[in-house]
C-alpha cells in the first residue's frame, strides 16, 4: 500500500490511537524495523500503566486487528452496561489521585527527613 491511500490509513489510525489514549513509538526492546509500539500518549493517558509502558507491540497492520478488539470490547460493554465511557473517565481520574497522593506522601516523607 502507498500513496494518498496509506496516508490516509495512518491518520485515521492515529486519530483513532488518541482517542484512546495511545500513540505510536518505536519499540526499545525488540531491535526489529518492522514492529511498533503503542505506549500512553502523554503522562495523564491509561494513569493505571507506567509512562514506559508497552501497551502492544506488533505490526502496523496488526495494530489494525488489536485496535478493532479494542473498540468491539469498549461496544460490547456498553451495551451490557458493565462500563461507559463516564466510568472509565471517573476511574481513571481516580487512580491519578491515588498517584498524586502517594507522590505527595512520599515527598513530605522525604522532606520531613531532609530537614
Amino acid at each position: 500500500m502507498s500513496g494518498w491511500v496509506a496516508i490516509e490509513k495512518m491518520q485515521n489510525l492515529e486519530r483513532s490511537l488518541d482517542n484512546l489514549g495511545l500513540k505510536f513509538a518505536r519499540c526499545e526492546l525488540f531491535d526489529n524495523q518492522a514492529l511498533v509500539c503503542l505506549v500512553p500518549k502523554d503522562h495523564a493517558a491509561l494513569p493505571i500503566y507506567s509512562r514506559n509502558a508497552d501497551v502492544y507491540t506488533g505490526s502496523l497492520e496488526s495494530v489494525e486487528y488489536w485496535l478493532q478488539g479494542v473498540e468491539w470490547a469498549r461496544g460490547y460493554d456498553r451495551m451490557n452496561k458493565i462500563s461507559t465511557d463516564e466510568k472509565r473517565a471517573k476511574a481513571e481520574q481516580q487512580e491519578r489521585n491515588t498517584q498524586l497522593m502517594r507522590t505527595l506522601k512520599e515527598g513530605k516523607l522525604i522532606t520531613g527527613t531532609v530537614e
